[in-house]
């Protein structure tokens, strides 16, 4: 991967993207090829640590007992406790899984938080994850782990052959987002089955902004129909 070309098509995506009342994010999509999301093996599922940060303040919600409450409070945006699970409607939840980016769990206390909240965190791909440190010993602590989800983005394949992520904000050098793009490429060509041979092609964008392919020049422009 060519980095003058990663810059390029940020450059490219920041020119046509209008001037809004807020910072956008800057996000890629890999488009992917070659794989069949019914088997396990071809499904992305992981984290990577951007190098220069996302841009913006990152929300943490835990869902703790008691031993890890008062930790809990002092690290994360918002901590639930056990206790209260029985008080959050649906329709309330979903609100709370829409504006907090990663949610963590006591780990004592999980079979709760996967009886009152997996519906609403499977499907939206923030279920807590062992495997990705998000569940913690009772008499553990949070705080390294709120530090260290301040710089991750998750990669993870739903139901279409594509990865999406945010490279950071609109207001961050080229360079800064271009490193970031690295890191995440080099970390997502090494769990698909062929690696870069899994990839279509490679679409910048900001929020609201036109896409930009990465090494695809400006023809790509207003002229092709890209997946986002």
């Amino acid at each position: 991967m060519n980095n003058e070309e990663v810059k390029s098509a940020i450059k490219q995506a920041k020119e046509h993207s209008k001037k809004r009342n807020f910072s956008q994010s800057v996000d890629v999509v890999f488009n992917l090829k070659g794989l069949d999301l019914k088997k396990p093996d071809h499904k992305v599922n992981a984290f990577t640590t951007l190098p220069n940060g996302r841009g913006r303040k990152i929300k943490i919600c835990a869902l703790v007992g008691g031993s890890l409450h008062k930790d809990a409070k002092e690290n994360c945006d918002l901590t639930i406790l056990n206790e209260e699970f029985d008080k959050f409607d649906m329709k309330k939840f979903k609100e709370i899984a829409r504006t907090y980016d990663f949610f963590i769990a006591q780990a004592d206390i999980m079979p709760q938080v996967a009886k009152s909240f997996g519906r609403v965190l499977g499907v939206k791909g923030k279920m807590p994850n062992p495997k990705f440190g998000q569940v913690v010993p009772p008499k553990g602590t949070t705080k390294p782990l709120v530090e260290k989800f301040q710089k991750v983005v998750k990669l993870v394949t739903k139901n279409e052959l594509a990865v999406k992520c945010s490279l950071g904000m609109e207001n961050m050098a080229d360079d800064k987002l271009a490193e970031n793009f690295m890191a995440v490429y080099k970390d997502l060509i090494q769990v698909l089955p062929l690696h870069e041979h899994n990839v279509r092609n490679i679409v910048i964008k900001t929020t609201m902004g036109e896409p930009s392919i990465v090494g695809g020049g400006k023809k790509w422009l207003h002229q092709q129909k890209l997946k986002m």
